[in-house]
């Protein structure tokens, strides 16, 4: 009986001290004052840039949004995946439903840490596993342009998740095992330019891992299979391989990959479909440069040669 009580004891302990490590662990966690420090004041000439290469429209536009509506960004539309149904929020100027009452350093800590200006942690469908590789003079260059938009009042509808997914403070955990600055694509020293241009762009703002890269059983990219395609986010269709292995871009040149994120047309002349039609209408608004620099870096990146299961081009 005495060694049944001081097990169960131990237990007690044992959980308790788990649950503080856990609570700790969890926390959610803020730039630093060296990195805010970079912020600088912002230009909204060059914010538009990082605003379209970021992709804002796809997520937080109305559904079904055209023309100048797009910049409504009232949020709404539905991701269904198999942790639940998330909802892009509204991310508009509205000082109370929207974010026209955050600072430059809110909008940072939101894109490169995943946290609100609450303190909690935001759920990594909003892509900040891949925002945090940004430059932070960039995200104030956004967060200038973004105060050029119009206020649009009206929250979004809220997530939808089931247990445990539902307890943000959970996020904390993910975040130590997937959340990084680093780029995930090593190149030697000496490599060209636009190649090094092209990879903070995809790695980045651009935040192409997150659907054309596999995820684990926990939401985390593989990176072992950076951009070698996937099933979608929102549970049906593949998103394609996009590496330079056999069943991606293997037949594409450079040119070839230029034009279709200015055009949507491939080279043999089949359009752009499905998600990638804001995606490919976001990348028409970048410069040659910046889309020409896209296509160096995926033509240069170790091609995944089958893909996920990576069978068709990027028009699907």
């Amino acid at each position: 009986m005495r060694l049944l009580k001081k097990l169960v004891g131990a237990a007690l302990v044992l959980g308790a001290a788990g649950a503080v490590a856990g609570w700790v662990l969890s926390a959610p966690v803020r730039l630093d004052t060296q990195t805010l420090a970079q912020l600088g004041p912002g230009d909204a000439a060059r914010g538009k840039r990082i605003f379209y290469a970021g992709g804002c429209t796809s997520c937080h536009a109305k559904p079904g949004s055209q023309g100048d509506a797009r910049l409504q960004l009232a949020g709404g539309l539905e991701l269904k995946t198999p942790f639940g149904t998330f909802v892009p929020p509204n991310i508009s100027q509205d000082a109370k439903d929207g974010i026209g009452a955050w600072s430059v350093e809110d909008l940072a800590n939101a894109m490169m840490k995943g946290v609100s200006p609450s303190g909690e942690h935001f759920y990594p469908a909003f892509p900040y596993a891949s925002y945090a590789r940004m430059k932070p003079a960039d995200i104030a260059d956004l967060h200038a342009f973004m105060k050029t938009l119009p206020a649009v009042a009206g929250k979004a509808p809220a997530n939808s998740l089931g247990f445990p997914f539902n307890i943000r403070r959970g996020i904390g955990l993910w975040k130590r095992l997937y959340l990084s600055d680093q780029p995930v694509v090593s190149f030697p020293e000496g490599t060209p330019d636009p190649v090094m241009a092209g990879r903070y762009l995809v790695e980045g703002p651009g935040h192409c891992g997150e659907c054309h890269t596999p995820r684990d059983f926990a939401g985390g990219t593989r990176k072992s299979e950076w951009l070698a395609g996937a099933t979608a986010a929102e549970g049906s269709g593949i998103v394609p391989n996009i590496t330079s292995g056999e069943g991606g871009l293997s037949d594409w040149l450079e040119a070839d990959i230029a034009n279709f994120l200015e055009t949507g047309f491939t080279p043999d002349f089949d359009t752009v479909g499905g998600a990638m039609v804001d995606v490919q209408r976001n990348m028409a608004q970048l410069t040659p440069e910046d889309r020409a620099a896209i296509s160096a870096y995926l033509k240069a990146i170790p091609p995944h040669p089958n893909g996920y299961p990576a069978r068709k081009q990027p028009s699907s």
